[in-house]
């Protein structure tokens, strides 16, 4: 018991020493920190993607209203990262209903989903599924109208994934 105890204070003067076991060398991530997350592995290249997402978004009748892109931002530093977008999106009919339902909600819109370039050069997209977000409101309104938004933004990923 005694060499037991001096083992595990051993082993801890040398975790103190080393900044936690060689800090920055072990690193843990949480893909999706809110519940109500969804990630979808597109099996398609990342910029053909990101194309076909762009047309899926217009070809259910909602508007970009706005696309932000960190690898861009990055390039123009000198640095290479992964692809990556964020594809800000809404329906104007949408809004006005959510609007109606919720003045407060307003800050939901647009919704958001964020594409990565994974390893292997193909595409991944992680939202919050709108239902989870309006949800949170508890507005049988909302809750229709997040339905429907899940809905429609799964359709477009798939339309995205199968269109060449």
């Amino acid at each position: 018991m005694v060499q037991l105890r001096l083992v595990l204070r051993a082993l801890c003067v040398v975790i103190g020493l080393t900044g936690g076991l060689a800090a920055g060398s072990v690193h843990a991530e949480v893909r999706a920190p809110y519940s109500g997350t969804s990630t979808v592995a597109t099996g398609k290249p990342f910029i053909p993607f990101v194309k076909a997402l762009s047309g899926a978004i217009k070809a259910k009748g909602f508007n970009i209203v706005g696309i932000a892109c960190a690898t861009c931002a990055a390039k123009s530093q000198g640095v290479t990262v992964p692809g990556n977008r964020v594809f800000f999106f809404f329906k104007p009919a949408y809004a006005v209903r959510m609007l109606a339902a919720s003045e407060a909600a307003g800050i939901e819109a647009p919704i958001r989903v964020y594409i990565t370039e994974a390893g292997d050069g193909t595409a991944e997209v992680t939202y919050r599924l709108p239902s989870h977000v309006f949800g949170a409101y508890e507005v049988p309104a909302l809750d229709v109208l997040g339905a429907e938004l899940d809905a429609d933004v799964e359709a477009i990923i798939y339309a995205a994934k199968t269109n060449s």
